[in-house]
């Protein structure tokens, strides 16, 4: 089930939510520390971390499942954020060179279609970073958590999970190893919590942070089979500098199923 975006959008303009964020761009921005001239997508509800890529990245797109619900972003300058069908993205064939997915993988109910779209739409060699809350960690336990919402995973299950689909782990860590307490003492000490976190409470973490990579002989080998090929009806898509809009259309849920807890 999606979370709604007044309550994610309520939640990372709190103080609380201000800190999240710093520590999750720290964590994206030292497995990306460049991505200069690229187009970059985040999905769910991915906007938090994708400002420090704005000025850098060649294109930002901010796609927002229709489920979620949509809000104009950034508040300055033109709109980037769109409202979107997950399961047939607006986008062509590998035109996308990274990929971030956070509030998207827990939430969805058609992961594994999700997944596959968004192989369609990486380019050859393109990179895909998830977060998703841990079954060990306080953020998926705590209501007030925006990682309360969905099905958490140990890092195996997404390592399982992303080689179905398509794509080859290539680096995992955690991150949030601060409670998500509104305790203003615990949020001055984040930053040194979190250091200590990634050095010593290891699988304590609140979120999984696991970049992967498109797996292009996993695509020809499963297209060089036999296997009837569903007709999609053709999309209107509408495009607006100022305002969102809907782009793509809802399709019927055929196979996602979710891994087994």
């Amino acid at each position: 089930m999606w979370s709604d975006v007044l309550d994610l959008e309520e939640f990372y303009g709190s103080t609380l939510g201000q800190m999240t964020q710093r520590l999750l761009r720290t964590r994206l921005r030292e497995i990306w520390p460049n991505v200069r001239g690229e187009t970059v997508l985040g999905l769910g509800y991915a906007q938090p971390m994708l400002r420090p890529f704005m000025e850098e990245a060649g294109r930002t797109l901010a796609f927002m499942p229709a489920q979620q619900g949509v809000a104009r972003w950034p508040r300055e300058g033109r709109n980037l954020a769109t409202l979107v069908d997950e399961l047939d993205l607006p986008l062509p064939d590998r035109s996308v060179d990274r990929v971030v997915l956070v509030h998207a993988v827990e939430c969805t109910e058609q992961l594994r279609p999700m997944l596959r779209e968004i192989w369609r739409v990486m380019a050859d060699g393109g990179r895909m970073v998830v977060v998703a809350p841990t079954r060990t960690g306080f953020w998926s336990q705590v209501d007030r958590s925006p990682f309360y919402q969905g099905h958490p995973y140990s890092a195996g299950q997404l390592n399982a999970l992303l080689r179905a689909n398509m794509f080859a782990p290539l680096r995992q860590t955690r991150a949030l190893y601060m409670p998500p307490t509104r305790s203003r003492l615990m949020m001055r000490m984040a930053p040194t919590i979190e250091r200590f976190g990634q050095r010593w409470l290891g699988r304590f973490g609140g979120v999984n942070v696991i970049e992967s990579g498109k797996q292009l002989y996993a695509g020809i080998a499963e297209r060089s089979q036999p296997q009837a090929v569903p007709v999609r009806p053709k999309l209107r898509v509408a495009s607006s500098r100022d305002t969102p809009q809907v782009a793509g259309a809802a399709r019927n849920a055929e196979d996602g199923d979710k891994p087994a807890s």
